[in-house]
């Protein structure tokens, strides 16, 4: 009896539906990303040496695997409907858990193993979450199952080596240990990333296409907005008296970040999603796969590469003993344009694969960032910020002139896409609701 009010109060769950877009609990869930993405980013700026910036890969790696299954799950079920979002919550306190112990999982081996434990039992049940929710939302689809059980050896090695790593003694020799287990890492994400591309579109779906779209957009513009963040809090720009050289700094970190927003906002995106609406079956499934669940991750890796680079060059900026006439320490003014190449490298093959074409300006200005990043590592940190900045502004400016027309039909085609979906909602929930009336 008890059982029975509890699921009558929560009520069934949902099924996502042809056309659906994300509920407001999905959004709820990415501020756990928000500050997964933060930990990272603040992690390696505190410490940016080559291998810290393999320990911040290797993580977001992990990590991002985990959403590439929650988009799975939610790609079938609406996390914000009957019993769903309670469990979801339990995944929600793992994510953060093992966003927080993320700096421990690298530490040195004689720290213990508190930390990476941590890591490894919040992996296994952010997994449990998702292969749970996603075993019960394919109860009706027996070849949907089956993907459960090929996906289960991942979820099994990946774990055991996740705890091998985790359970190195101190006495491993302090050379060869650290390296034994950032080679168990990088064996984790080989498995997650090769088991997706062995085990085929057989038994996926994506009903709404809609919903898959958004759902990565949303996730991009979150690590978007994070690398602001990023900018202001470990660029001593808060709680501190504002100087001239701040301004222009804050300005320039805003209006290159906008610039790569708009590099893919402004038509690739929405002309990828038409891509995969436009697509069925196998391919649509396969578009799914390739373009969104793997190649957004060398996207948002270039974000947190170059929000580490823009960050270290905004503290020296705002630092009174350097100022805006001092050089970036460090690798940071290459970190800031390598981000920049990577995000922009990755997102021309996004595009290519979602569409079949590539933009000659977007080659160009990547040889560009190539040839002026020796240039940036011997100007001023403010000089390589504004330099940087020059190039995505210059980038948008040309395409804006060039792609004018290409740019006008998508719009159009978009607009007429979304008057008539608004339209042909409108007349079902008339004829609902004059049902209902009678």
């Amino acid at each position: 009896m008890g059982g029975d009010r509890w699921r009558k109060g929560l009520g069934p769950s949902a099924r996502v539906a042809p056309a659906a877009r994300v509920d407001k609990f999905e959004i709820f869930f990415d501020l756990v990303f928000v500050v997964s993405f933060f930990i990272i980013t603040r992690a390696t700026a505190a410490n940016v040496t080559g291998r810290e910036l393999l320990h911040a890969l290797l993580a977001l790696a992990v990590l991002w695997w985990c959403w590439v299954v929650h988009s799975a799950v939610a790609a079938r079920l609406r996390l914000g409907e009957g019993f769903v979002p309670i469990l979801m919550v339990v995944g929600m306190v793992a994510l953060f858990t093992f966003a927080l112990a993320l700096p421990q999982a690298f530490g040195d081996l004689r720290q213990g193993t508190a930390g990476p434990i941590l890591v490894t039992v919040s992996y296994v049940v952010i997994r449990i979450v998702h292969t749970s929710l996603y075993w019960y939302a394919t109860r009706d689809d027996p070849a949907a199952r089956r993907k459960v059980w090929l996906f289960l050896p991942e979820v099994l090695l990946s774990t055991c080596l996740l705890l091998v790593a985790a359970l190195l003694p101190p006495q491993v020799d302090p050379e060869t240990g650290p390296w034994l287990r950032d080679a168990l890492w990088i064996a984790v994400v080989a498995i997650q990333y090769s088991s997706g591309l062995l085990a085929g579109t057989d038994g996926w779906r994506i009903t709404s296409a809609e919903h898959w779209t958004e759902r990565y957009d949303l996730i991009l513009i979150i690590a978007l907005g994070e690398s602001v963040i990023s900018v202001g809090v470990g660029g001593n720009l808060l709680g501190k008296s504002v100087t001239w050289p701040a301004i222009p700094a804050a300005i320039f970190g805003i209006l290159f970040t906008a610039a790569l927003w708009w590099a893919h906002f402004d038509m690739v995106g929405p002309a990828a999603r038409i891509a995969l609406h436009a697509a069925q079956g196998h391919p649509r499934v396969a578009m799914a796969r390739d373009a969104y669940a793997y190649l957004y991750l060398p996207m948002i890796a270039g974000v947190i590469l170059f929000a580490i680079g823009a960050e270290e060059l905004v503290r020296t900026v705002t630092d009174p003993v350097g100022g805006a006439a001092e050089r970036g320490h460090g690798p940071a003014a290459p970190l800031l344009f390598v981000g920049v190449m990577v995000y922009l490298a990755a997102n021309m093959a996004f595009q290519w694969r979602t569409l079949r074409t590539l933009s000659w300006t977007r080659v160009g200005t990547l040889v560009v960032l190539a040839v002026t990043l020796p240039i940036g590592r011997h100007l001023s940190a403010l000089g390589a910020l504004g330099l940087l900045t020059a190039i995505c502004l210059a980038l948008v400016a040309v395409e804006l002139v060039i792609f004018a027309d290409a740019r006008a039909a998508l719009r159009r085609a978009v607009h007429q896409e979304r008057t008539s979906a608004e339209e042909n909602e409108a007349a079902w929930r008339a004829r609902w609701h004059d049902g209902e009336s009678e």
